[in-house]
């Protein structure tokens, strides 16, 4: 069995070349980058209890980034100190990864691999799975894969989004047709998943949900925020049991 959806793998590999583009096709993780980066430092300080202070806060955390791209998450990872792994199905992605972390001089470990293959052999204090849940195939193989990369009171984030109304207005009408921020077609809404869709495979991978929150976007601003608002975007923090 496998994770990897093929027509979505493909898709993106075709913009494999734009990743560090910021103004790009990418342009829209650019913006949405240090929301998400702010989220996970402080989310993993408070977690580990490290001094958020220190110059690299994250340098006693061994992190996994699944669906990592061409490293949008797994450099910041990195200069803040953590041990980095990360994987990604497509092989171009894995290769524009690797060089652009070279010419920033940054040490990562990247794979082009799936994480139900087994080709890891070691555990992970932290899991991130961005913005990724939404394109895989087979979400219990999936979860349950990442999950055993996790080691005991590791933690993982979710994040991906919501299946409501609101999300097919704004992620799909809005952002793929009207405002072109993304390619159209690179989301499928019937693959977005509920918060609750998600959690409720959770107590059969040993993993127990810490946090919810919603993730907005003020286009007046052109930035990210944290919000209660879980309609459209949002991010899942559990810990391994």
């Amino acid at each position: 069995m496998t994770t990897i959806n093929k027509k979505e793998v493909q898709k993106i590999s075709e913009l494999a070349d734009e990743w560090w583009d910021a103004k790009g096709k990418f342009k829209p993780l650019h913006v949405f980058n240090p929301i998400r980066i702010k989220y996970i430092l402080d989310k993993c300080t408070s977690h580990f209890k490290l001094d958020k202070k220190e110059d690299k806060p994250l340098k006693s955390l061994n992190i996994l980034d699944i669906g990592c791209g061409g490293g949008l998450v797994s450099e910041p990872m990195s200069r803040l100190g953590a041990k980095v792994t990360g994987i990604d199905a497509s092989s171009r992605n894995i290769e524009i990864a690797k060089i652009h972390s070279k010419k920033s001089g940054l040490n990562i470990k990247y794979l082009n691999t799936s994480p139900e293959k087994k080709e890891i052999n070691e555990k992970f204090d932290v899991v991130l799975n961005l913005e990724v849940v939404e394109h895989v195939e087979n979400l219990d193989l999936f979860l349950k894969s990442t999950s055993e990369l996790l080691r005991k009171d590791g933690i993982m984030f979710i994040a991906t989004i919501n299946r409501t109304f609101e999300s097919y207005i704004k992620a799909i009408i809005g952002a793929e047709y009207i405002l072109r921020w993304l390619p159209i077609g690179t989301h499928d809404w019937q693959k977005f998943l509920k918060p609750e869709e998600i959690q409720q495979r959770f107590k059969n991978i040993n993993l127990n949900k810490l946090n919810l929150d919603g993730l907005k976007f003020n286009i007046l601003t052109n930035s990210w925020s944290l919000s209660s608002d879980c309609s459209v975007n949002y991010i899942i923090v559990a810990q391994k049991i």
